[in-house]
């Protein structure tokens, strides 16, 4: 896969999972809010972070083949003349 593609996959699945975990800490504060035990929104609001945490990794991976992406073009560019 090259690093466009991966760029392309990665970037956009990074910011779609950065949401859905970002929807479970609101879904795991609201359990706090509402009266939940302990041990549920504890465990909830971990599972959301590790979501966030993951989607944050994803679209870090995407920036990182982008750049490799950018600097592999820029290397096959073909030289300007004077």
């Amino acid at each position: 896969m090259t690093h466009k593609k991966k760029w392309l996959v990665f970037a956009p699945s990074g910011l779609m999972v950065i949401g859905f975990g970002s929807c479970l800490v609101q879904w795991a504060s609201q359990m706090k809010q509402s009266g939940a035990p302990t041990s549920q929104w504890v465990a909830a609001g971990t599972v959301a972070l590790g979501v966030f945490n993951a989607g944050v990794c994803l679209f870090g991976r995407g920036v990182a083949e982008s750049v490799l992406y950018q600097i592999r073009e820029k290397e096959t560019a073909p030289a300007e003349s004077n």
